[in-house]
């Protein structure tokens, strides 16, 4: 990793990937940021909107619209490009559309000679990045997902809210697919040190486990109320996408459930899910295996079934 300039180069400037630059330009994550898209004129438009607030930023950012000979040098390739669904198009035809335009985003970044992580967004998440992983030939902790950062993130807003806690001060996690079958290991819920079903066994009906499976339900569903409301979702996901990313370009070793490729941990191999893993500038450096208890286990492997059937449908020999 080039230790000298923070460099991240982002594929697709729509509203995930401006959200994530606008992010990113806010919290000066980086010395330089360079815009790709298939649409030259859009990064070059977003590239001077952005430039025409760094005076107000306090950032001293290099912002441009480039081309994929810029990877390079650069620390982190952030990808949001991919097109959307079809009416009456099915998940695996979407993703076989997909799979053809990262095919055409991941060789040229490879052929400039790139050597850094590539931190993929695109939905959905857990598949995406597993094609990454395939198409690069890349070692396993170099290629992550945003994975259940976000819905991680949901959880402890959430779970603040009811409790009256600063959600920094709540540990807990969303794990899985991010997706329907993801799921909130509850045995691992803290408080501060204290065991969130445990506060509400001893709060005499002040709290109850009952609402955690409401908040359960809350976070799985919270895209599709957001979708509903404004159409899509973007700015958690940037700020989830630059919270990665700091973590990576700061070597900061930050607990965070990203997308990760599983090797023999919760007795899975092969497949990327939702995992709370260690990030640093290696990318997802190791996974930490939580204790879960039976059920727990059932559910995330019902989630790890779900992805790797998904993941077998793909066809990769016309690429």
């Amino acid at each position: 990793m080039n230790n000298r300039s923070r460099k991240v180069v982002l594929v697709g400037t729509g509203f995930v990937g401006m959200s994530y630059a606008y992010a990113m330009l806010n919290q000066n994550a980086c010395d330089e940021l360079v815009l790709i898209d298939v649409d030259r004129q859009k990064a070059e438009g977003e590239a001077m909107d952005l430039n025409h607030g760094l005076a107000f930023s306090g950032s001293h950012m290099k912002i441009y619209a480039g081309s994929y000979e810029d990877c390079k040098d650069a620390d982190i390739v952030a990808i949001s490009a991919g097109v959307s669904q079809k009416p009456g198009e099915s998940r695996l035809d979407l993703l076989q559309r997909n799979t053809v335009v990262f095919n055409s985003i991941i060789k040229p970044v490879i052929s400039s000679g790139f050597s850094g992580i590539f931190l993929v967004a695109t939905n959905p998440v857990d598949i995406m990045a597993h094609i990454t992983k395939h198409l690069s030939g890349f070692e396993r902790r170099r290629v992550i997902g945003t994975g259940t950062t976000l819905d991680t993130a949901r959880l402890r807003y959430l779970l603040g809210d009811y409790f009256k806690v600063d959600p920094r001060n709540v540990h807990a996690y969303v794990m899985g697919e991010h997706g329907d079958s993801e799921f909130v290991p509850w045995s691992q819920a803290l408080i501060a040190t204290k065991p969130v079903l445990q506060m509400c066994a001893e709060s005499c009906g002040s709290y109850t486990c009952g609402q955690m499976d409401v908040i359960s339900s809350e976070v799985k569903n919270a895209a599709q109320k957001i979708i509903a409301a404004k159409k899509a979702t973007y700015y958690g996901i940037g700020m989830a996408m630059t919270r990665i990313t700091k973590a990576i370009l700061g070597n900061e070793n930050s607990v965070l459930t990203v997308s990760a490729m599983l090797d023999g941990e919760y007795d899975r191999k092969g497949i990327y899910a939702g995992v709370p893993s260690i990030v640093n500038r290696n990318g997802a450096d190791s996974i930490i295996t939580l204790a879960l208890t039976q059920e727990e286990k059932k559910q995330f492997h019902h989630s790890c079934d779900l992805l790797d059937e998904i993941y077998r449908g793909i066809n990769f020999e016309n690429l």
